[in-house]
């Protein structure tokens, strides 16, 4: 570490800041936790098992003994995104924050899995950049549209088609599929096990060997 502990590092901050170089680094917290930190990121249209996915993958791990968070594109905007709209900026500044708030997560030696739409690859790609080599594992669920409308679990797609929710991605907002995910999966031909597994296998192949 340097003498000071302050760094004058280029940011777009509002204002003027500084950074503070902790004595507890991100590498110190992985190494206490015994566990390679790292951000597993869901994106897919509404009705593709997101939240199913990640929800069983988080309770896999957790039995595996690792430590994890779950983000869920629903549950974070009851509060820290609670402001935001679904207009394209809203939807942007929704990904920024979540992004950045997983960054801090895997700095604490955290395992996170973050479940959005997050529909624009410009937005995947600037929370993809907060991480270091091999932390961020972008998996894609592209179940189609068809499947995604037909279950439909929270009707949103029935109000959507009725005009009672505007701005819907894959309804009359744009999905931009991933062009380089690290995993694809279709919800629609495999069950959550199977899928599950994949990840693990993909995600940590020595745990998991195939």
């Amino acid at each position: 570490m340097a003498d000071t502990p302050y760094e004058m590092k280029q940011n777009d901050s509002a204002s003027f800041v500084v950074w503070n170089h902790t004595s507890v680094t991100p590498e110190v917290r992985a190494q206490s936790l015994g566990q390679q930190p790292r951000c597993i990121w869901f994106t897919g249209l509404s009705g593709s098992g997101k939240s199913t996915l990640a929800n069983a993958l988080e309770v896999a791990l957790q039995r595996a003994g690792i430590h994890t968070m779950l983000l869920d594109g629903d549950n974070v905007r009851h509060g820290l995104c609670k402001d935001l709209g679904m207009s394209a900026d809203d939807r942007n500044e929704n990904i920024r924050r979540v992004g950045e708030t997983a960054k801090l997560m895997v700095d604490a030696g955290l395992v996170v899995i973050a479940a959005f739409i997050s529909p624009f690859r410009e937005e995947r790609a600037r929370a993809r950049e907060l991480f270091g080599l091999g932390q961020f594992f972008e998996v894609y669920l592209q179940t189609s549209l068809a499947v995604c409308e037909a279950r439909d679990p929270k009707g949103l797609y029935r109000m959507a088609r009725s005009g009672k929710i505007a701005d819907f991605t894959g309804i009359d907002s744009p999905y931009e599929v991933p062009e380089h995910p690290e995993v694809v999966l279709d919800t629609a031909a495999h069950d959550v096990d199977t899928l599950v597994l994949q990840l693990l296998r993909k995600i940590d192949p020595e745990r998991w060997p195939s």
